[in-house]
């Protein structure tokens, strides 16, 4: 339920989300995988201006506390 807190909510409320689902395993969705370097879901990769944001994917669940945490390592980067 990380994604429904409030307080993620808000960080995110500035962040264009996109959503890809890959569980039924196409060539679409293997070739997606491959193309970022995914073993499957979840895997979040943030992108500015383009390009993706070195150093914080967040590969797996992450609860509140440690997602706030990620998503606090993309500001200062």
């Amino acid at each position: 339920m990380t994604f429904t807190d409030p307080l993620i909510r808000s960080q995110l409320a500035a962040m264009i989300l996109l959503q890809a689902d890959v569980t039924k395993n196409t060539d679409e969705d293997k070739e997606l995988l491959k193309r970022f370097k995914l073993f499957g879901p979840p895997g979040i990769i943030f992108f500015r201006d383009g390009a993706e944001v070195t150093g914080t994917r967040v590969i797996g669940y992450q609860d509140v506390k440690q997602f706030n945490i990620s998503l606090g390592s993309i500001a200062v980067k």
